[in-house]
């Protein structure tokens, strides 16, 4: 990939991630920026691959879940570290699946995972949040150009998946009580 695409790529990422972020922390969900770990980040990196391949065989006929559903196993991952990391750092990708495989990943996680109650306002505001985080960055997909059909798309939308990983874990990881501190 030439220069000009990385850099896009970087700009785009960072516009994206700027703009959930504010999205999410309006929602209440987050407290203006996103928490990271190691640990979660690596598991993305384990799992980016499959996600990718269930993402984009969906992506035509269910775009905003492509997306979204990337938002969901950053949860899923973050609640397990938290739960205990030792025993599910080595879980496959499948695990996040829900009973449906990967189009009930998102009931799977909130509901069976985290144990919401599926009437419950925190998991409406959840899921409301991420599905408009999905259309949002479908949003900026388009206003910036970008054609998910050629090579730069793809790549795009790779980004997009892991700023939404990114972002479902930093939810759950705010849920759960954590807060960024300075060392």
């Amino acid at each position: 990939m030439d220069k000009s695409n990385e850099e896009f790529l970087d700009r785009y990422e960072e516009l994206l991630e700027e703009g959930l972020c504010k999205l999410c922390t309006g929602a209440g969900l987050m407290d203006g920026e996103i928490l990271r770990c190691p640990d979660i980040d690596g598991q993305w990196d384990l799992y980016i691959k499959e996600y990718v391949a269930d993402a984009v065989s969906n992506f035509n006929s269910y775009p905003d879940a492509a997306i979204a559903w990337a938002a969901f196993l950053g949860m899923g991952v973050a609640y397990n570290w938290d739960l205990n990391w030792r025993k599910y750092r080595s879980s496959p990708y499948n695990t996040y699946y829900g009973s449906r495989g990967w189009d009930d990943m998102d009931e799977h996680v909130l509901y069976d995972m985290i144990g919401l109650n599926k009437d419950s306002p925190e998991a409406a505001r959840i899921n409301d949040t991420l599905l408009s985080c999905a259309a949002a960055a479908l949003g900026l997909l388009q206003h910036e150009g970008v054609q998910t059909e050629t090579a730069l798309g793809f790549y795009a939308l790779s980004r997009t998946y892991t700023s939404l990983f990114r972002i479902g874990a930093s939810i759950e990881l705010k849920r759960l009580k954590y807060k960024k501190v300075a060392l």
